[in-house]
């Protein structure tokens, strides 16, 4: 089931009881630590002056995993080389930028339904995000 966001329907932080729930109902079983490795990488390569690691919010909406973003109040220089777009971006959009590129990079390598689920689903979301029109040209 794909979930459309509006802005009457943010995106909540998953609460800390079930945050270990978050990571393979977002990859996969087989592919948790793969993935929240390849979102970690992305963002280091997408922010490479201002993403120095630290921790992470875990994202859902109605209760389906979403998105990883940096647990910081700064904003991030996103540069991507591949399409030339550079700008800045709350930490949020900036998660969200990142795990898109993980989970299209991760299901080209993996057949996974689950992978393709959230990034449609992601993407819907990504569509009413305040910071909407940075999203999709990053990530274009």
């Amino acid at each position: 089931m794909i979930l459309t966001a509006n802005a009457a329907t943010p995106a909540t932080l998953v609460p800390e009881a079930r945050r270990m729930s978050f990571l393979p109902g977002l990859f996969g079983r087989k592919l948790i630590l793969v993935g929240e490795r390849t979102v970690y990488q992305f963002m280091s390569w997408l922010a490479p002056d201002d993403y120095t690691g630290g921790m992470w919010h875990f994202h859902e909406l109605g209760g389906q995993p979403l998105f990883l973003s940096p647990a910081a109040e700064k904003r991030f220089r996103i540069s991507c080389e591949t399409n030339g777009y550079q700008g800045e971006v709350s930490a949020e959009a900036a998660g969200l930028i990142a795990t898109l590129f993980a989970l299209s990079h991760l299901s080209f390598q993996q057949e996974s339904d689950q992978l393709a689920d959230a990034y449609l689903r992601l993407c819907a979301f990504a569509g009413d995000h305040p910071e909407a029109g940075k999203i999709f040209k990053a990530i274009d």
